[in-house]
C-alpha cells in the first residue's frame, strides 16, 4: 500500500509541476479523481502520511495567531516613478556608478499582489513570510501551503516526468490502486533527503515573489458571496491580502490564490550569476516565474520596451487575467548589483515604472441596459464626458443589478470613476454629500427592454437574463459573435448591416445568413452590387472554418476558443459530440463539470439543437466531416498530418498570420500550439521581437524557425 500511495503522490507532483509551468497534463476532473483516491488511502493508512502530500493543500487545522519571524535578508521596498524623465534619470545614475561597463537589463511585470518570501530547506517548503516592516514578517506558511502554484517540494531539473506513453497506464494504476510491477518502491521523480545535493537543488534557498488572484476567480468568489447575502470584495489585491492572513487555511484554500516568483533573498547554492538565468533556474525547479520577462543589452532598449508594452496599441496586457500596476526594471548581473548596493530603504539596481491610477468625478446622466448574446441584461452607466488617463470616458459598465444596489447608484448622482492600467473605467463610489435631493432608486427592468420577454436570475448567481430565445437583441448579438474574426470570420457583416438584416426580417436564425439572396440585400442601405457580392463570398467562405470555429461561434455558455478546440480535438466530428454522454464530456481535457453540463444542455435543448440542425441543412458545416470513414477521423491518417504529435511554440510578430490564425493552422495540421518552450518542443516559430522564448529554445537546443522557413515547410 505504501507503494501505491507513493505512486499517487509522485503522479500528482508531476501534474502540479506541469500545471505551474502552464502545461497541464490532465484535466481538472482527472486530477481531482487522483486527489480523492489519495486522500482516501491516506485516511485508511495514517502511518503513510507525508506533510508534503498534495492532499495537504486543502488546509490543515486553524492556528491561534500569526507568529512574527525575522527575515534572514531584509525585504526592502523598491523606488518607483510615474514618468519617463525620472526613469531615465535612474538609468543615468546606474551608468555613472558603473562607468565604462556593459550593463544588461531585465524588464518584468509588476504584479499587483502581496509580497511573500518562501524558504526551502533540502528541497522542501519550510516557511513563508509576509514582507511586514521589511525586517520582520508574519508566518503564513499554513496558508501558502494551500496555493497550488507554490511547490511543496522543489524538483530537480533532471527529475523528469514519466514518458507520455506511460501516462494513461500511470493514471489508471494510481486511480484504481494497482501498481506497475516495474515501478520502484522509492519515488524516483521527487527529491527525498538522500537525493538532495548542490548539483540538483540548493540545500537552502529563499524565493521571493507575489501572491495574487485572477479576475475570474474574484468574480466567482463574489457570485458566491452575493448568493449568501454577503458584500462583494472590491478588488483582487484586497482579498489576497486578507486571505493570506486568515487563521483558518481551509478558507484560504477556497480562494484559489496564485503565485509568481520574481527575486531571491539570498543566492546561496544558486547556479545562476544573473537575474534572467536565475528565473530560468527556478523554472527548472518547478517554480512559476513572472511572465513576459525580457532582457536587453542597454537601458534605452529596456525603456523602449516599457513604452511599447504600456501603449494603447499593445495587446499583451489585454491577454492576462490578473492586475499589474506597472513594470520593473532590474540590472541583470548579480555582481554588478552587489557593487551598486542599496540605501536604507531600497536597492540601487532596481526601479518600478508604475501605472498611475486615475480618478475623476462626473455626473451619472442615465442607466440603460444591454441584452447580450445569452440574454444577460447588463446595466451601463451613461456619464457626462470626463477626461481620464488621456481618454474621454462617457460610459462605464455597472455589471449587474446587485452592484447598483450595493453601491446605491442613482441617476443624477455625482460619481467617482476610476481607470488604472488595463482596467476599463468603473464607478468606484457615489459622492453622497452631493446628493441634495431624494432621488429614487434605479428600477431594474422586470421584463426584457427589447422584446418584453420574461426575465430570470441565474440559480445561485447574480446575472439576470431574458428567457425569450427569439429576442431580436439576443439574435443580433449572436450574429455579431458568430461572424466575428475569431469565430466564422464573415468579413463585411458589421453592426449596422446586422441591425438591418434582423429589423427587416431577413435573418431570424443563424442559418438564414446562408439563405440570403442578392436581390433582397440590394434594397438595404449602403449595399451596392459589389458590397453584396463580397458579403456573399465571405459567407460562403465561412463554410470551411471547421468544427472548432463553429463550436466557438455558437454562443454555448462557458465555451470559449480553447474549450471549443479541446472538444473538436476529442470528438473530431459534430455527430460524435452531439451524441456524447455527460461523462464523456467531463473527461475531455480542459472541460470541467460546469462546461460539460452546458455543452450537454446545448445539444439536448430542442431550441438550440434546432439551430445546429438548421446550420447543417444550409451547409455551414460540411456533413462529410461527420462520416466515420472520413480520413481525417482515422488515427492512421491523423498520424500523416505534417505536424502530428509535435508541440510548436509561436513567439513574436508574424507578417502573414495573426496569433490565433497560426495557432489554428498548427492544430489543423496535427500539432499542438504551446505557450512555453520545453525539451519536448519540436520547434519555435519566431517572428519579429520574439522575446525570451528564443533564448530558452537556444539553451535547450530546440530548433528555431523563421516565417520564410515555416512557409517552405507548409509548401512541402
Amino acid at each position: 500500500m505504501q507503494t501505491t500511495i507513493e505512486t499517487l503522490r509522485r503522479q500528482l507532483w508531476d501534474y502540479d509541476r506541469q500545471y505551474r509551468l502552464g502545461e497541464p497534463a490532465v484535466s481538472d476532473r482527472e486530477y481531482d479523481l487522483l486527489l480523492e483516491r489519495l486522500a482516501d488511502l491516506e485516511q485508511k493508512h495514517p502511518e503513510c502520511d507525508n506533510p508534503d502530500s498534495p492532499t495537504h493543500r486543502v488546509g490543515g487545522e486553524p492556528i491561534e495567531e500569526l507568529q512574527s519571524v525575522p527575515h534572514g535578508v531584509p525585504m526592502l521596498s523598491i523606488d518607483n516613478t510615474y514618468n519617463l524623465a525620472e526613469l531615465r534619470e535612474f538609468g543615468a545614475r546606474v551608468l555613472k556608478a558603473l562607468p565604462n561597463e556593459n550593463i544588461g537589463w531585465v524588464v518584468e511585470l509588476k504584479i499587483d499582489g502581496v509580497a511573500v518570501s518562501l524558504a526551502y530547506e533540502k528541497g522542501r517548503l519550510v516557511r513563508a513570510l509576509t514582507r511586514g516592516n521589511g525586517k520582520i514578517g508574519d508566518d503564513i506558511t499554513h496558508n501558502v501551503r494551500t496555493i497550488r502554484d507554490v511547490p511543496l517540494v522543489l524538483r530537480s531539473p533532471s527529475a523528469t516526468m514519466s514518458a507520455p506513453a506511460k501516462k494513461d497506464a500511470a493514471f489508471g494504476a494510481a486511480l484504481f490502486g494497482t501498481v506497475d510491477p516495474g515501478e520502484p518502491e522509492v519515488p524516483d521523480r521527487i527529491i527525498p533527503d538522500s537525493m538532495v545535493s548542490d548539483r540538483m537543488v540548493p540545500d537552502r534557498i529563499e524565493i521571493r515573489g507575489e501572491i495574487y488572484m485572477c479576475g475570474a476567480d474574484l468574480r466567482r468568489l463574489n457570485e458566491c458571496r452575493l448568493a449568501e447575502g454577503l458584500p462583494e470584495y472590491a478588488n483582487t489585491r484586497n482579498v489576497t491580502a486578507g486571505s493570506i492572513r486568515l487563521l483558518d487555511p481551509k478558507i484560504c484554500a477556497q480562494r484559489h490564490l496564485r503565485f509568481f516568483a520574481h527575486s531571491t533573498g539570498s543566492l546561496g547554492g544558486m547556479h545562476a550569476d544573473n537575474h534572467f538565468d536565475f528565473l530560468e533556474e527556478l523554472k527548472g525547479y518547478g517554480v512559476p516565474v513572472t511572465p513576459h520577462v525580457r532582457k536587453f543589452d542597454s537601458f534605452e532598449k529596456a525603456v523602449a520596451y516599457c513604452e511599447e508594452l504600456s501603449s494603447e496599441e499593445s495587446t499583451v496586457l489585454d491577454e492576462i487575467d490578473f492586475e499589474i500596476d506597472g513594470l520593473v526594471l532590474k540590472v541583470n548581473d548579480f555582481e554588478q548589483r552587489e557593487r551598486l548596493g542599496a540605501t536604507s530603504k531600497s536597492p540601487r539596481w532596481v526601479i518600478a515604472y508604475k501605472v498611475e491610477k486615475y480618478e475623476a468625478s462626473t455626473k451619472l446622466k442615465d442607466i440603460r441596459v444591454q441584452v447580450g448574446k445569452t440574454g444577460t441584461i447588463t446595466p451601463v452607466a451613461d456619464l457626462e464626458p470626463v477626461e481620464l488617463a488621456g481618454t474621454t470616458v462617457s460610459r462605464a459598465s455597472l455589471h449587474n443589478a446587485e452592484e447598483i444596489r450595493r453601491k446605491d447608484i442613482r441617476v443624477g448622482d455625482t460619481v467617482i470613476v476610476e481607470k488604472a492600467g488595463k482596467i476599463i473605467p468603473r464607478i468606484v463610489r457615489v459622492v453622497l454629500d452631493d446628493r441634495k435631493e431624494n432621488r429614487p432608486e434605479y428600477p431594474f427592468p422586470s421584463a426584457c427592454p427589447v422584446c418584453g420577454g420574461a426575465l430570470s436570475q441565474d440559480e445561485g448567481g447574480v446575472y439576470i437574463r431574458c428567457t425569450n430565445f427569439t429576442c431580436p437583441a439576443q439574435l443580433k448579438e449572436k450574429i455579431r459573435f458568430f461572424a466575428g474574426r475569431g469565430a466564422m470570420d464573415i468579413e463585411g457583416l458589421g453592426e449596422k448591416l446586422i441591425d438591418q438584416l434582423v429589423d427587416n426580417g431577413l435573418v431570424r436564425t443563424l442559418g438564414d445568413l446562408y439563405r440570403l439572396e442578392p436581390e433582397r440585400l440590394l434594397g438595404l442601405e449602403r449595399m451596392g452590387k459589389r458590397s453584396v457580392r463580397k458579403l456573399l463570398e465571405a459567407i460562403e467562405a465561412s463554410k470551411t472554418r471547421g468544427l472548432a470555429r463553429l463550436l466557438g461561434a455558437l454562443s454555448i455558455r462557458h465555451v470559449g476558443r480553447s474549450t471549443a478546440g479541446a472538444l473538436a480535438k476529442r470528438f473530431r466530428c459534430l455527430a460524435a459530440l452531439r451524441d456524447a454522454s455527460l461523462a464523456e464530456l467531463e473527461s475531455t481535457e480542459d472541460v470541467g463539470e460546469t462546461i460539460a453540463q452546458s455543452v450537454y444542455d446545448f445539444f439536448h435543448d430542442g431550441r438550440t439543437a434546432a439551430v445546429v440542425d438548421d446550420l447543417l441543412a444550409v451547409g455551414a458545416y460540411s456533413p462529410a466531416e461527420d462520416r466515420p470513414e472520413n480520413p481525417i477521423d482515422t488515427a492512421e491518417e491523423a498520424g500523416r498530418l505534417p505536424f502530428a504529435g509535435q508541440t510548436i511554440v509561436v513567439t513574436g510578430t508574424l507578417e502573414k498570420y495573426k496569433r490565433n490564425e497560426i495557432e489554428e493552422l498548427i492544430v489543423k495540421l496535427g500539432g499542438k500550439a504551446s505557450s512555453s518552450v520545453s525539451k519536448k518542443t519540436a520547434f519555435v516559430l519566431a517572428g519579429a521581437e520574439p522575446g525570451s522564448k528564443v533564448e530558452k529554445a537556444r539553451s535547450l537546443g530546440v530548433r528555431i524557425v523563421g516565417e520564410p522557413e515555416f512557409e517552405s515547410m507548409l509548401a512541402e
